[in-house]
């Protein structure tokens, strides 16, 4: 069995809503509770955010996380930004067109991963040695796209509400312009795209009710 958690979520600004799946041994941790992980990256930190349940586990709970977890977790927060702050200097400096949208260590500051979105092809492992030295850590970078910047940054829908992608969606469905024709919705892009640029997530929503009333009506 395992437990969804989220994680980085006790440094209020949790990398997206996504909920990863740890398996545990013996009593589940309780709901809200925060924990230590182990990932394909090392020790992280996280929130329990469902009950038990089977999932495609994505690595292990080690413990609940202890006070001083969170104190190293939230100095850790804190050196990531100036990671943030130093590499948005570099790239200005090198004329590099990327955004780096944030960076995390693990737990125990070895690994560093920067993530950034780019509207080119760019070329970011010339700065590795560069990080690697500067913060003590092995440094990976992870390119992102329109929709996971929108949710890693956090926007305003449409609807005048927080973005989905940043507060709740768990993944990017496929959307088409014909969920918007089938929707009699106005083809303008302006109208049906997102703040990401992307058709928006939501035309997916309602289509299976759309889908059926117009399968009933006269043609």
């Amino acid at each position: 069995m395992t437990v969804g958690v989220r994680l980085h979520a006790d440094l209020r600004k949790a990398r997206t809503p996504v909920l990863r799946y740890f398996r545990f041994q013996g009593d589940p941790p309780p709901l809200e509770a925060y924990v230590v992980v182990r990932t394909s990256r090392g020790l992280e930190v996280g929130k329990v955010r469902t009950p038990p349940r089977k999932e495609k586990e994505a690595g292990e709970v080690v413990r609940l996380a202890t006070k001083e977890d969170l104190d190293l977790a939230s100095r850790l927060r804190a050196k990531a930004e100036e990671a943030a702050f130093y590499l948005r200097a570099r790239l200005q400096e090198e004329g590099v067109r990327a955004k780096v949208l944030g960076c995390d260590f693990t737990l125990d500051g070895r690994h560093l991963s920067v993530h950034y979105a780019a509207e080119e092809r760019v070329n970011l492992k010339r700065f590795t040695r560069e990080l690697s030295e500067r913060f003590g850590a092995r440094v990976e970078f992870l390119a992102e796209g329109p929709r996971e910047e929108a949710a890693y940054l956090g926007t305003l829908g449409a609807c005048g509400m927080e973005s989905c992608c940043s507060t709740w969606l768990q993944g990017f469905a496929q959307v088409s312009i014909k969920l918007a024709r089938d929707q009699g919705l106005p083809l303008n892009p302006e109208k049906i795209s997102g703040p990401c640029g992307r058709l928006l997530c939501c035309l997916a929503y309602e289509h299976p009710v759309y889908q059926e009333l117009l399968a009933e009506l006269p043609r």
